[in-house]
């Protein structure tokens, strides 16, 4: 599995960008724009071909989920802490509707205790960030973990064959794509690359 983050600033062209990565195989996007207000999201949205809005995961204004019918939603770290006792019913009102639903970690202990069944989680950082500035790599095994573990954090071509050794079950890019001056050649380069280590 192959997921994409988006980048927090807008990009030029990036709706155009994101159309051609769908077309190119891309199967899952993590819409991450936390700058953006609710109207703002939406006119992102209406950007992307609808026939893709299925590969589409969001991280804020989780409704939209149901208005663009996308794949699913994301939890960051700080909003499954506040929801606390509510947890769990807003994960299960999500997945029974027939949304994916995930969420972020920082430390593999940590995931490795959550009781919540999330569809998958990102794990980050793996690798020094290639987006984030003095982002420290951690290097995380994680294989003894019985979960479906995104790594996220320095994914790059090179990196990968590595990450899934740590035992990952995917990869999470976002600077190996949007930093790169062709982002369509580099997700198709990161594509062959992973196919290639899970054969």
């Amino acid at each position: 599995m192959i997921l994409l983050i988006a980048s927090e600033k807008d990009l030029e062209n990036e709706t155009a960008h994101l159309n051609q990565l769908f077309k190119a195989g891309l199967a899952s996007y993590h819409f991450r724009k936390p700058a953006k207000s609710l109207e703002e999201c939406r006119r992102f949205l209406d950007l992307i071909d609808s026939e893709y809005h299925a590969r589409i995961v969001t991280h804020g204004f989780h409704a939209l989920a149901e208005e663009y019918t996308l794949k699913g939603v994301h939890l960051k770290e700080q909003l499954r802490t506040d929801l606390k006792e509510g947890l769990l019913p807003y994960v299960q009102n999500y997945r029974d509707k027939g949304f994916t639903v995930s969420s972020s970690f920082h430390e593999p202990e940590a995931l490795s205790d959550c009781k919540i069944p999330f569809d998958y989680c990102l794990l980050s950082p793996v690798f020094t960030s290639i987006s984030k500035q003095g982002y420290q790599g951690k290097g995380f095994n994680i294989g003894h973990v019985p979960k479906k573990i995104i790594g996220l954090g320095g994914i790059r071509e090179e990196t990968i064959a590595q990450t899934v050794a740590l035992g990952y079950s995917g990869i999470g890019v976002l600077g190996a794509i949007w930093q790169s001056k062709e982002p369509i050649k580099s997700f198709i380069r990161i594509q062959q690359a992973y196919r290639a280590c899970i054969k």
